[in-house]
């Protein structure tokens, strides 16, 4: 339907993935070294996160369950956009129809905006947790961590759907090679005919939205937690607590902002175009892959978890196997 309502509007029915054009002898090599670098890590680090939150009762509090929460939209977001990348790289199947770009697009820029959400969310709850603690069961309650997640959905799915819309009515009728790997707003609105400014405003105005209002919040968020911690008479025991805790979240979303501001940077920087691919692929990859394995190391309370699950499996299997013996016997 959606591809039917722009067919009359688009000289361009489908665009080619420009990819990585200087590394054509190397895709295999290439393409080793994001399935096993990146994507298997990713799916590997959030299932098992997923499985150590749902499967341990002590880890079901809003903190724990944010975490959860971003640890299946980096699945997701990942899965968004590494089949088309491997099907390109492996069989070069690099074309996809306007329809397919604009969903590829939509979710991509969704979940991304949906995990700069959930960081946001994070960052408040420890800001509740550690300066107002007597309040914290009352402020965050269930009702509270559910009206956060419709927050977030409502928000990136209106503003990415406003974007993709914008970027649904333009006109192609120059080149159809997206100098990509997969869908990105701007690689595909740089190949429209006539007037973008509508686009590069609403572009401008999703960075201004999530980056430029999230990035503060959580900055306000952590100065206010130092301060409160600093001047708190607790014990050096709960001081490094606290601060191991909001370290670790610290790290996570350094991690996320900061390459993703060198992505939506490298447009306007003279460098090749395989740079520019790679650098959209970490936006993506990179945070996704590395936020399972900071929290694993670095929360005490998942650590337990996943050992106390990996113990529980052991006796499990040990008993399995001694059981036959023991029957034999007697």
């Amino acid at each position: 339907m959606l591809e039917a309502s722009l067919g009359g509007n688009s000289s361009h029915s489908s665009f080619l993935f420009g990819g990585f054009p200087a590394l054509q002898n190397h895709h295999r090599l290439l393409v080793l070294v994001l399935l096993i670098g990146c994507y298997v890590t990713l799916l590997l680090g959030n299932c098992a996160l997923l499985l150590v939150i749902g499967s341990v009762a002590s880890l079901h509090s809003p903190m724990y369950l944010l975490i959860a929460s971003l640890c299946a939209v980096d699945i997701l977001v990942g899965t968004t956009i590494f089949p088309t990348t491997l099907l390109s790289l492996l069989f070069n199947w690099d074309r996809i129809s306007l329809s397919g770009c604009l969903t590829q697009m939509f979710f991509t820029h969704f979940l991304s905006s949906l995990e700069s959400t959930l960081l946001l969310a994070m960052a408040l709850d420890r800001y509740v947790a550690i300066c107002l603690p007597l309040r914290y069961n009352k402020i965050m309650n269930a009702s509270v961590s559910a009206k956060l997640l419709l927050f977030a959905l409502f928000r990136s799915g209106s503003v990415m759907g406003t974007l993709v819309g914008l970027a649904g009515s333009l006109w192609f009728c120059d080149s159809n090679t997206i100098r990509h790997c997969y869908c990105d707003h701007m690689a595909l609105v740089s190949l429209a005919c006539g007037d973008t400014e509508r686009n590069r405003a609403a572009g401008l105005a999703v960075i201004i939205c999530f980056v430029g209002v999230d990035t503060p919040v959580i900055f306000f968020s952590y100065v206010k937690i130092l301060s409160v911690v600093l001047r708190a008479s607790t014990s050096g025991e709960d001081r490094w607590k606290a601060f191991h805790t909001c370290g670790t979240h610290l790290m996570v979303m350094t991690c996320f902002y900061l390459v993703g501001s060198v992505s939506f940077l490298s447009p306007n920087i003279n460098i090749p175009p395989d740079a520019h691919t790679f650098m959209g692929l970490m936006y993506i990859l990179l945070p996704a892959t590395v936020n399972p394995i900071i929290y694993g190391v670095r929360t005490k309370e998942i650590r337990n978890g996943f050992l106390k699950i990996f113990k529980v499996r052991a006796k499990k299997l040990k008993s399995m196997k001694v059981s036959p013996a023991g029957k034999g016997k007697t």
